[in-house]
This record gives C-alpha cells, structure tokens and sequence, in this order.
C-alpha cells in the first residue's frame, strides 16, 4: 500500500490554529438536539414526502476540532488516491507538495470550521459508509449572536436545512453513487506537470491565471476546459441540493418560526458581509460559488413549486436523467416541460 502524500497530522495542526483565530460562542445553549432534530425529520418528511430506507444519524453537538477531524478525514478520501496517482510523477518534489497541500487543506479547513452551522456529513468516494449529522455548537452560538436571533429558533432552522439532506441523500437511493461517480470523473481529470514546479511564471502567465480565477473559479483551473460539462452538471447537482434544502427550511419554518423573514435577512447578510481578504479567500476555496448555488438553486426550487407544487419539483430524484442542467436552473418552466410525465396511451 502506497504511503500518505499529504501530512494530514500537519493539515490538522494548521487547521485548528486558523480555527482558533475566528471568534466562538458558548455552545450550552444548542447541545440538546434530539427535539429539534426529530421535528426536523417530522416537519420535512411530511412536506416534502421523502422518505429514508434507513434511520437518519443521529444527531451530534460538536465543537470545532470534531468537525475539523470529520473534513480532514473525508478530505482524504478524496485527495489521496489522486495525490498518489500524481505523486509519481513528482519524485522528490511529491514531499514538497504533500507538505504544501497540507498546509492548504489545514487552512482552508480551519477557516470553514468557523464558519460551519451543521452539515450533513458522509465520505463522499465511499456511497456505503455511514453519514454523519453533524451541528457545530460555537458556531451556531457565535451566529446567534452576531445575528441576534434566539438560539432556539436559530437551532430548529438549520436543524430543517441539514435534515433535508439527511433526507435526500437517505430517501433517493441513487443519490450518493451518483455524486461519488461525478466527482471520480472530475478527479480523473485532474492532471500535474512536473516540468511547470521548476519553471518561475512570468507575469503574463500570472496575469491569464488571475484572470482565469476570476472569471471561472479555482475548480475549472483545476480540471480544465475539456471537463467543463463535467463540473457544469456536478454544479447544478449541488444548486439543486442547496436550493432545495433552502426552499425546504422556509417552506416549512414558516408555520413553526416566530420570524423566519428577520432570520432569512439575518443569514443573508452574514453570507454576505464579508472583509475583502475573506471574500479573496472564499472565491479561492470556491465560497462565492456555494453562495450562488444557494441563490439560483432557490430561485429554482421556489419557482418549480410555484407552478407544480412539490410534487413537481420531486421530479428531480427520478433519475440523474431529470435533474436540471445548469442552463435549465434559469428555466424552470423549461425543466418541468422536459421533465413531463408521459401519459400512458391505450
């Protein structure tokens, strides 16, 4: 068995120094969860009528360095196979970028552990391991308070939003395999010229390349033009799961939240308000694209319900055939002709 390329005991130290430079609350107020999680599962099922084949995870209160602990093992996953497989190529200077990609991991890593409200949590390669219900009790508490929401309002929201998942990814079977599938393509594609390590950029290569960033994000950089179906369908997969997922949570808190309009306003303006260093750093890590694949994706959802109902929008987990394309998600009138039942003739 190969050996690790990336010091992921390195990733963990650095991630939890950058962690620790992000202010936190006092978790005690959201460690009871078992009430708000299982009127989550209640309330959601009922609305949007999915069903998981196996009981949804239990619920979990941790405090950042479990969360970091859970990214960084998901992350491996993930990374190592296609760090192995590029490694080779490498020689001596594959210790280098294992120690690079490290600190990398470690950074971007900590940096979202103080930003995390709950996730819903599963090693994205491996579709048969178990998942994980996770909620982030500094962070929530930290939120509540820079957004003066009650914390218990704040709680059974975010607690409808990661139940969704729970209940997409539990109650459509092919969901998981499907993501994983998508995600190898894209890694495959992922590709490392050991000659570019030795070359100084110029600066009209560094120029194209903050051109690029801007425009495309670090994710078609990464993967290239030729895959850039791939990552447009692995986008508009995750805008529907968002999107879906925030549809849900105000669909639903609006008959159980006391103002669900002040906390909709309260967590926009946290996504949004944002320093300029950090706003540099969420368009790196890909941040400024979640944010509109929360947008679109809603606007998308909200919109299909609008015309068919509910009913109409499940039409998303009949296959991978009737999820939208990423064109599709500005035309949801479009999508839901595409996606018409056909009558059966006699």
């Amino acid at each position: 068995m190969l050996g690790q390329v990336i010091d992921w005991k390195l990733a963990g130290t650095v991630a939890r120094g950058v962690a620790n430079l992000q202010p936190a609350g006092n978790p005690g107020p959201f460690e009871q969860l078992a009430g708000p999680a299982a009127e989550a599962e209640r309330l959601v099922s009922a609305y949007t009528g999915l069903v998981p084949a196996q009981p949804v995870p239990v619920a979990e209160a941790i405090e950042r360095p479990g969360w970091i602990d859970a990214n960084l093992a998901s992350l491996g996953t993930v990374l190592e196979p296609t760090t192995q497989r590029i490694g080779g190529k490498l020689g001596p200077l594959g210790v280098v970028a294992g120690g690079v990609m490290a600190i990398e991991a470690g950074a971007i890593s900590g940096f979202l552990a103080g930003r995390v409200l709950g996730q819903y949590e599963f090693p994205v390669l491996e579709p048969d391991r178990p998942a994980r219900l996770l909620f982030v009790t500094p962070n929530l508490a930290q939120a509540a308070e820079a957004l003066e929401a009650p914390a218990d309002q704040l709680l059974r929201w975010v607690a409808l939003h990661e139940m969704t998942h729970a209940l997409q990814f539990g109650g459509v079977p092919w969901l998981r395999e499907h993501l994983a599938g998508m995600l190898r393509e894209l890694l495959d594609a992922l590709q490392m010229n050991p000659g570019s390590l030795l070359r100084v950029p110029d600066v009209t290569d560094l120029k194209k390349l903050v051109e690029r960033l801007r425009e495309d994000g670090l994710a078609t950089v990464m993967i290239g033009e030729d895959k850039r179906e791939t990552l447009d369908r692995v986008q508009a997969f995750m805008a529907v799961l968002e999107g879906y997922a925030e549809h849900v949570m105000d669909a639903v808190g609006a008959d159980v939240l006391d103002d669900l309009p002040a906390l909709r306003s309260a967590l926009q303006r946290r996504r949004r308000d944002r320093s300029g260093l950090l706003k540099l750093l969420e368009r790196l890590i890909g941040m400024d694209l979640k944010l509109r694949q929360y947008e679109l994706g809603k606007e998308f959802c909200d919109a299909v319900v609008a015309q068919a109902g509910i009913d109409g929008l499940n039409r998303v987990w009949i296959s991978p055939e009737t999820m939208p394309a990423w064109s599709e998600l500005s035309d949801p009138s479009g999508w839901l002709n595409r996606t018409q039942p056909v009558e059966p003739a006699f």
